[in-house]
């Protein structure tokens, strides 16, 4: 495929450390146009028959990710969750996505068992498996600092598991860099059965849009319709909340919050840095080696609320579950039943915390982007058409300006393919079945 791709689709067995690699053939995105529908298709392809507890997992980016429209920031992690036994799509979100997208491989297939413990490093159409003795037993922060720091480059967005996920807790959690991802679906623990301790991706390439007079004028229409939205200009965790159906996020936060940060290319900020150790005012650069916290998921936020922890308390309790390595909402919402309030206490339950657990959900999708809504066909709809095109699912649940037919007739200047609503609809059709 010569457009909007590297044309590369890695197979890695890390049984046999053998990798390999097939061109990502144009009839296959004609027939699946993209993200979660071809991670499944290549799901179904490469199941193991040997364990329903082995079988692969699955990254990719959307069609669109990584390119000038608005909020195309996704990438996709697909495999059989231990917590719910569906076939599931997780996002990877802030830069994992786009930093997939630009890696040289359009998806990665990862199947087998290693007999000890090893990293993938993903960069400039190479994929090498490595040894990570030196990794495992480290937290997700010091695996990321230890990782980044001997590749010297601290673009390198990690994908890793901390403790849980290599004592194969079912609340297991794969991270992104330092901050908990949108895993609810306890993938942390597939990373652990396979002996994986993390997936570290660099991009470097570049994408060819073969339109790009027009992709770019339409983009930029868009970009103009999104910002004419009043609600394109609020910004962060608590405006996301609200947006969601939980308003009063905001004022509990407030005196911690020190600043927003968008996920690639996604017009509101749906993220919020808090200072836990320091003056959230502060201006300069903070002295304190880890001041704060990276807030990326309104459950736990609510249900740590709920269950009358300070919102400096919650962030510390966020902190601590990002480099165990386990679910911030299962842990929350375990916490609400157990009635402990204090993190140190919190954070000691950890090693004996069992599921299951609602916050799981009940769709194919994580329930991430689910906080205030009945997940039902339009929730899992709009969720589809994100996860397939590459979309902020988040965002997009609010992007009401952007009309599944744009989208099409984007990736239709992108590809130098045509792709139709009916084509999109039995796409859809597919894998929600």
């Amino acid at each position: 495929m010569e457009y909007l791709a590297s044309d590369k689709i890695a197979i890695v067995d890390l049984a046999t450390r053998d990798i390999s690699e097939d061109e990502l053939d144009e009839d296959l995105v004609l027939d699946k146009i993209g993200g979660a529908a071809i991670t499944r298709h290549l799901y179904d392809t490469y199941e193991s028959a040997q364990s329903n507890d082995n079988g692969p997992i699955v990254l990719g980016t959307g069609l669109l990710t990584g390119t000038l429209v608005p909020g195309a920031s996704l990438g996709v992690m697909t495999a059989k969750s231990p917590s719910t036994g569906k076939i599931s799509h997780v996002p990877l979100n802030l830069d994992a996505g786009m930093e997939l997208k630009y890696s040289g491989f359009d998806y990665i297939v990862i199947k087998g068992k290693a007999d000890k413990p090893v990293y993938l490093w993903v960069h400039d159409g190479i994929l090498d498996i490595n040894d990570a003795d030196d990794l495992w037993g480290k937290d997700t922060w010091t695996a990321t600092d230890h990782l980044r720091s001997e590749m010297g480059d601290d673009l390198i967005q990690v994908l890793s598991i901390g403790e849980a996920g290599e004592k194969v807790s079912d609340l297991a959690q794969v991270g992104i860099n330092y901050w908990q991802s949108p895993d609810r679906l306890g993938f942390g623990k597939l990373f652990g059965l396979k002996n994986l301790k993390l997936i570290a991706i660099r991009g470097m390439g570049l994408l060819e849009i073969s339109e790009p007079e027009a992709f770019v004028e339409d983009c930029a229409e868009v970009i103009a319709a999104i910002r004419s939205n009043p609600a394109s200009q609020k910004q962060g965790i608590a405006a996301a909340a609200a947006a969601l159906g939980e308003e009063d996020l905001g004022d509990w936060l407030g005196p911690l919050t020190h600043r927003h940060m968008a996920c690639f290319n996604t017009p509101v900020a749906t993220n919020t840095f808090i200072f836990t150790d320091e003056d959230p005012t502060l201006l300069k650069e903070s002295t304190a080696a880890e001041p704060g916290f990276l807030l990326t998921d309104i459950a736990p936020l609510v249900s740590l609320k709920n269950a009358g922890l300070s919102a400096k308390d919650a962030g510390m309790v966020l902190k601590a579950c990002a480099k165990y390595g386990i679910d911030g909402a299962a842990v929350a919402e375990l916490t609400a039943k157990s009635g402990l309030t204090d993190p140190g206490e919190i954070e000691k339950t950890f090693p004996d915390l069992k599921g299951p657990v609602e916050s799981a959900g009940n769709s194919i999708f994580s329930p991430w982007a689910a906080i205030g809504q009945d997940i039902n066909g339009n929730w899992e709809r709009r969720q589809a058409v994100a996860y397939i095109l590459g979309l902020h699912p988040v965002w997009f649940q609010m992007a009401t300006e952007i009309s599944d037919e744009k989208l099409l007739d984007l990736a239709g200047l992108g590809t130098e393919m045509e792709f139709t609503l009916d084509t999109l609809n039995e796409v859809i059709e597919d894998i929600l079945a």
